[in-house]
């Protein structure tokens, strides 16, 4: 499976998934938030669209869908909490539900990972012997997605489900937002050794212009600090920030560090 990166607007991803050896030469896409990408991917690759799947209304992952739809007729999968915002899905789905797409032999179940929307949902597959999770704005490499319409809880328990996945779980998130995330990540947990040596591996990366994701869970348990709720220096971080020196409870912990990277 090839599974390719395409940027959109100034750091979105728009997720392409196809078999270069199908004799279908079917792509299925995650969040096109516009269509050009997507449409130049595809005359380059000489393909052709057979899905979209998208994990939330906003509308830097949906503005290219009814471009798409007037080029190829296809099912259009997605969050069933959102479908009066989403009006061209043709499946509505929600936790249990699963996708299958036989033309690239791969099938993801669904999960409900509320928080920045209140319906966000993500899709999580095995793809060539590996998880892969695609999570939209829930999970970032490096950081997580805004409240704009969830509580702390609710996004702690969508990241909750997240953190229990397999530590070799290939991380598709939509945005290159790692390297300010990292930054961030570090005036948490500054004596974070692995942390520093991710931020150095990025900045690799971003100065020859390379993503940086898709990440692997191990690494965002090991550095990302919306994961890191038990550790004693994300624990004081958050005392800190709060001017609450008992604060202890694992959510209130997410509260206090979501809140500061707000204001960072």
């Amino acid at each position: 499976m090839e599974i390719t990166a395409l940027p959109a607007f100034s750091d979105n991803y728009i997720w392409a998934l196809r078999h270069r050896d199908s004799p279908s030469d079917c792509v299925a896409i995650v969040d096109p938030g516009e269509a050009a990408p997507v449409l130049d991917y595809l005359q380059r690759t000489g393909s052709r669209l057979c899905a979209i799947l998208i994990t939330h209304r906003h509308a830097d992952h949906i503005g290219g869908v009814s471009e798409l739809l007037r080029h190829a007729e296809v099912p259009v999968y997605g969050p069933a909490a959102e479908q009066d915002k989403i009006t061209m899905l043709t499946h509505a789905l929600r936790e249990g539900d699963s996708v299958s797409i036989p033309e690239l032999g791969v099938e993801f179940s669904v999960l409900d990972v509320g928080g920045h929307t209140l319906g966000h949902i993500a899709y999580l597959g095995d793809i060539d012997g590996q998880p892969a999770l695609f999570c939209g704005d829930t999970l970032f490499a490096g950081g997580c997605g805004r409240l704009f319409e969830g509580t702390p809880q609710q996004m702690f328990n969508s990241l909750g489900k997240l953190a229990i996945l397999p530590a070799d779980t290939r991380v598709y998130c939509a945005h290159e937002y790692t390297q300010s995330n990292l930054k961030f990540a570090l005036a948490v947990e500054p004596g974070n050794a692995a942390l520093q040596a991710r931020v150095q591996a990025v900045a690799r990366l971003r100065a020859e212009q390379q993503p940086t994701v898709p990440s692997l869970l191990g690494a965002e348990l090991a550095t990302n600090p919306f994961l890191r709720w038990h550790s004693p220096e994300v624990i004081a971080a958050a005392r800190k920030f709060s001017g609450n020196a008992t604060l202890q409870d694992p959510v209130g912990v997410f509260a206090a560090i979501r809140e500061w990277k707000n204001v960072f």
